[in-house]
């Protein structure tokens, strides 16, 4: 007997606005070879790709900071958070989209990026991957201001921090965004800077 078969899988759309939200009802073998009806809905928003910009000699990243309205109706009383660059694929190759989002949010043009891990972020409610990249990057890289893309309301400010100061950000809260501090968190043990 095979643990966790499942059969008899029906999906239903609850909301397709900005992304969609299905519900799933479906029958589940558990251990003992019993059947179960479960439902679980799923958020469906794509998949993504995630970046830390770094500059080793000078022991810097590039974060971006912009208003999230999800965090500030659960208790982020600004809603602005700190992250590395990152976007949806939207039906690009992670490392094309990784990119071109870099040029777009920070205005860095990099010539091309390090894929390190993916993962899935929230598997109990979303269905999204998330491709995690590294790059170095440079002054002579920069080509504009960054900012985000004005069609997508993104408003992005962009930063350069100290990398020292990024990792002392996460221990005090002020960095809360779980691919930023994975991110980070692989070079400091990768000793990327």
């Amino acid at each position: 007997m095979k643990n966790g078969e499942i059969r008899n899988i029906k999906k239903e759309i609850l909301s397709d606005q900005w992304y969609t939200l299905y519900r799933y009802t479906y029958d589940y073998q558990k251990e003992d070879g019993s059947w179960e009806t479960q439902i679980r809905e799923a958020y469906d928003r794509g998949n993504g790709a995630a970046i830390l910009l770094y500059q080793a000699d000078e022991k810097k990243v590039i974060l971006t900071r912009q208003f999230r309205m999800p965090t500030y109706i659960n208790a982020n009383p600004t809603g602005m958070m700190v992250e590395v660059c990152a976007g949806m694929l939207d039906q690009q190759d992670p490392e094309q989209c990784i990119i071109k989002e870099v040029e777009e949010e920070t205005g860095y043009r990099v010539p091309q990026v390090k894929k390190v891990f993916e993962a899935y972020m929230s598997p109990g409610a979303v269905t999204e991957i998330l491709h995690f990249f590294v790059a170095p990057y440079n002054a002579s890289m920069k080509v504009n201001e960054g900012g985000g893309v004005a069609h997508e309301t993104e408003n992005i400010e962009v930063l350069e921090v100290d990398f020292n100061l990024a990792l002392e950000m996460i221990k005090s809260g002020e960095i809360k965004d779980a691919k930023t501090i994975m991110l980070l968190q692989y070079a400091e043990l990768q000793k990327l800077i």
